[in-house]
């Protein structure tokens, strides 16, 4: 199968030509300043025509658009319907009407964090599983699963993307959702600095000379022994080890994958959480694996291909 794909974040979007499991051509396309998702749609076509062109496709053997999107989304109506403080124009657009018109193709949309599930599943670290969950650790934690080889949606297209939202401390710090002691609240990019300077001993820590407090530093800081890099480290694993035992009883996954940049460190993320689910969840069957993904930043554009296949077997766009 050729398909086009858009895999669009905050700040960027990476177009792409896909045939079967592999990126023939790929272009990013700065998305920081854009005044909503309507401004930036011309970008995409013409970045899309492009790498189809110089690829020597011809839009007419492409078997759709896939738009994996950085929100909420209702995948059988096409649409955006709900944002977060980022392109909060795209619940308005009618989508599919633009590809058609852009490429003559029809679009299918889905959210990100399951276009990287449905990457991994095709061509990743899921490969050969049908029950899965996957949680992507970056600014915040995003989360999917997939039950008998089929994404969960939910009737109001929100079942399993909340992964980051399990409760990890009844008594925890306030999250973005509204609730308390969410993980994401307590281990994600953005809460981590509230973490560590709540850490005691942070104004002593080599943390406290950093400019900016990210995963990167504090594992690098953990690895050369500083006791509250290695307190925040351990405390941060634990968070996640807990969410994926929550994830596993919610969804009966056989592999739990984890993604996002702070997988670089995966050597002693998954044998951490093997070992806490591998004690702490209740599987009678047998052990979950977790594994690291293995597709880094291309899981989304490669989940275009199950995406149209999807679609094409249900009838849909």
């Amino acid at each position: 199968m050729k398909a086009l794909s858009i895999d669009l974040g905050g700040t960027h979007a990476t177009c792409a030509v896909i045939q079967d499991s592999q990126i023939v051509a790929s272009e990013v396309v700065d998305t920081d300043s854009a005044h909503g998702l309507q401004s930036v749609l011309p970008f995409f076509a013409t970045t899309l025509c492009k790498l189809a062109a110089n690829s020597g496709i011809h839009l007419s053997e492409f078997s759709g658009v896939a738009l994996s999107f950085c929100g909420m989304v209702n995948t059988k109506e096409t649409r955006v319907t709900s944002t977060n403080q980022k392109y909060d124009d795209a619940t308005s657009i009618d989508l599919n009407a633009w590809s058609q018109s852009a490429f003559g193709l029809k679009l299918r949309i889905e959210n990100d964090a399951r276009m990287a599930l449905l990457g991994e599943w095709y061509a990743g670290g899921a490969q050969g599983f049908d029950n899965v969950v996957m949680f992507t650790l970056g600014t915040g934690i995003g989360g999917a699963a997939m039950i008998e080889g089929r994404l969960l949606r939910g009737k109001h297209h929100q079942a399993g993307c909340l992964g980051g939202h399990f409760p990890a401390l009844y008594n925890g710090r306030k999250c973005t959702c509204g609730a308390i002691g969410c993980a994401e609240a307590e281990a994600a990019g953005w809460s981590l600095p509230f973490v560590v300077k709540e850490t005691p001993g942070y104004e002593s820590s080599l943390l406290a000379k950093e400019p900016s407090i990210n995963f990167e530093n504090v594992f690098r800081h953990a690895a050369a022994g500083d006791p509250v890099a290695l307190a925040v480290r351990d405390r941060c694993i634990r968070i996640w080890s807990v969410n994926t035992v929550a994830a596993i009883h919610a969804f009966d996954p056989e592999v739990v994958v984890y993604g996002g940049g702070v997988m670089r460190s995966a050597d002693i993320i998954v044998p951490a959480i093997q070992s806490y689910v591998s004690e702490h969840a209740w599987t009678p069957w047998g052990k979950v694996q977790v594994r690291a993904a293995k597709l880094g930043n291309n899981a989304g554009l490669l989940g275009a291909v199950p995406l149209l296949s999807e679609g094409h077997a249900v009838g849909v766009a």
